[in-house]
């Protein structure tokens, strides 16, 4: 064993490992969902994801070198085929769900779509990649379950992460996204290939309209 299994395997370790993980990964999310008013949502989210990236800094063993690692474990074709795909879903549950918004910003608002465009990548696919996928895999893997099962667990978090914005819809598409996005971090070993799959989703997301149930200012909670 090396090492750092053996520093994780202590039985004190392991406990503040389970105290880290479901603080970050179950009591913050629901917390934000349930107590904190639309315009604190997002500052503490960037909160959360500064304390995720800089646990993930000291997380032993861990080297930032490694994001780099298989980047170029994707084809061409796959990416083409997960675009097609997303867009068919999206635009199925867009005209079915809420009509009046399809296209609404390629519409009406195309220097914010583009702007949206450029920024979600950066903004928001790539910090949740590190947290959700690295920070998740790498930090807590002394505490998770084997194999399938921890991809599972990984996604309802991923969901449960979104539980803010109270639609099924949103939680059904993130739980689905967190599968494949662990898939291409997990089995692929490409943390670029991650990030590049949630930014052509969210970004054909908000083009077609489902951005809608991403925004803050529609959050409804049922209580």
């Amino acid at each position: 064993m090396t090492q750092a299994g053996s520093m994780t395997s202590h039985p004190s370790v392991r406990r503040r490992l389970l105290s880290e993980f479901a603080l970050l990964f179950a009591a913050v999310p629901i917390l934000i969902a349930v107590l904190l008013p639309a315009t604190l949502m997002f500052p503490a989210l960037f909160a959360f994801t500064a304390l995720g990236i800089a646990l993930l800094h000291f997380t032993p063993g861990f080297g930032w070198a490694e994001l780099r690692y298989n980047w170029r474990a994707w084809t061409a074709r796959e990416l083409v085929v997960f675009a097609v795909a997303v867009t068919l879903i999206c635009i199925a549950i867009i005209y079915v769900a809420r009509p009046e918004a399809a296209f609404f910003l390629l519409r009406n608002e195309p220097a914010l779509l583009a702007f949206i465009w450029i920024g979600y990548p950066l903004v928001s696919a790539l910090p949740q990649e590190l947290l959700f996928r690295v920070l998740f895999f790498r930090r807590y893997a002394a505490i998770l379950p084997e194999g399938w099962r921890a991809d599972l667990l990984n996604a309802a978090l991923f969901s449960l992460a979104h539980l803010m914005y109270w639609s099924w819809i949103v939680a059904v598409m993130t739980f689905v996204g967190g599968l494949i996005f662990t898939y291409a971090y997990r089995q692929r070993g490409s943390f670029f290939f991650a990030v590049l799959l949630h930014a052509i989703a969210g970004n054909l997301l908000f083009a077609i309209g489902l951005g809608v149930y991403f925004y803050s200012g529609n959050v409804v909670r049922p209580f």
